[in-house]
């Protein structure tokens, strides 16, 4: 909010006077720990730590090689099962790592993988301080009828197409879902808007477009939302709880509202306990492929 009064009020400024010079002195904020925790059904727990980072730090490989919270203590429990995760480090050119916590492969007595209708509870120990969340990976509510492309409208090239979903979604409010595609032999990635809930569907029948997803690396790019003829589609589509719903809802707004000095400002909501940001989410996902034809 501090960031984007300083924009609102260097705007006001421009209509008065062109010369006079304002100095905002920002509080310095001690980093706070960065959770991204996920667990799937049939995969394992995977958790990436990290450090935030000041506003205005100046971001390069070293400074985003040294945020990764390393030798934190992390324990998984699904209620019966409490498991210590092992941290793992993964190549990735130029002498940097990026750094995770999965299940420890040396110690399988108390390993699970994600279950559907299952709770599960995330605990960190980091430099003294200890975080908490829970979450839970609903049943798999969402039913997909069909999975199809058709020609993208009039005035796009005609190498693109729409790929589309039919869907039923169960009577009943509360039913959340996020998307991914994943393109040939490409990554999953998520869609620009990649999580709805069921206000408007519910107990009925839908037809709707999948949006490719795409890497949050820049600009969006152009007709980003068509695939393309001779692609390879393959969709992810994950019941979700409220609070992963809640998370990803107000950071995909936040992401949108980047550099527009007139946007709302947003609080991401987190369920982190204990002073972290990010969150520890739970994933009910079934998968669809479809091979558009040249």
């Amino acid at each position: 909010m501090k960031i984007q009064l300083i924009a609102f009020v260097a705007i006001s400024l421009s209509f008065v006077s062109c010369e006079k010079t304002v100095t905002f002195n920002l509080d310095e904020v001690s980093p706070k720990l960065v959770v991204e925790g996920t667990i799937e059904n049939e995969q394992p727990p995977v958790i990436y730590l990290s450090r935030s980072l000041n506003y205005f730090s100046q971001i390069s490989p070293d400074i985003l090689a040294n945020s990764f919270a390393r030798n934190a203590e992390v324990f998984v429990s699904n209620g019966t099962l409490t498991h210590k995760l092992k941290e793992y480090a993964v190549p990735i050119g130029g002498g940097y790592n990026v750094y995770y916590y999965s299940i420890d492969s040396s110690d399988l007595a108390t390993a699970f993988t994600g279950q559907l209708n299952t709770n599960y509870s995330l605990r960190i120990i980091w430099e003294g301080k200890t975080y908490t969340a829970t979450t839970r990976i609903p049943g798999i509510t969402r039913q997909i009828d069909s999975f199809f492309w058709k020609p993208a409208p009039a005035g796009n090239p005609p190498e693109k197409v729409s790929v589309m979903l039919k869907a039923t979604d169960p009577a009943g409010l509360g039913d959340y879902v996020r998307y991914f595609t994943k393109q040939n032999s490409d990554p999953f990635y998520p869609g620009l808007n990649s999580v709805y809930d069921d206000q408007v569907i519910d107990g009925s029948t839908y037809e709707v477009q999948v949006e490719r997803g795409i890497l949050r690396t820049g600009s969006t790019p152009e007709a980003y939302s068509f695939f393309e003829r001779g692609d390879t589609v393959t969709l992810k589509l994950s019941n979700i709880d409220k609070a992963t719903y809640d998370f990803w809802r107000t950071m995909e707004f936040t992401y949108a509202s980047v550099g527009n000095p007139f946007s709302s400002p947003t609080k991401v909501m987190s369920n982190i306990k204990g002073g972290g940001l990010g969150y520890f989410g739970g994933y009910a996902s079934q998968y669809r492929t479809i091979i558009i034809p040249q």
